[in-house]
């Protein structure tokens, strides 16, 4: 799956509002009703299932934490960063 917020053209930290918006805007352009191009309905089945991960508080939250953990630009740093922590911690 995409990223929803590049499905929806949204900045991660946008409003309910915006975010709302660009789905009415994007669902109106690919909506199968609307749209004859034969890749319409599966762009709208992504339109409408990056809505449905955003719109929900709880899903973005959880979606946000992992992206978050995702975008870890070296991860053996950030691991030996983390166990040197732990071990300066244990030891004192």
């Amino acid at each position: 799956m995409r990223d929803p917020y590049e499905t929806l053209g949204v900045a991660p930290s946008a409003s309910a509002e915006t975010i709302k918006s660009a789905y009415r805007k994007a669902a109106r352009l690919y909506h199968p009703d609307r749209n004859p191009d034969p890749g319409a309905a599966d762009r709208f089945r992504g339109i409408q299932a990056a809505y449905d991960l955003l719109a929900d508080d709880a899903k973005r939250r959880d979606y946000d934490l992992q992206r978050q953990r995702n975008l870890i630009d070296d991860p053996l740093q950030e691991a030996s960063s983390l166990w040197a922590s732990y071990i300066e911690k244990v030891i004192s």
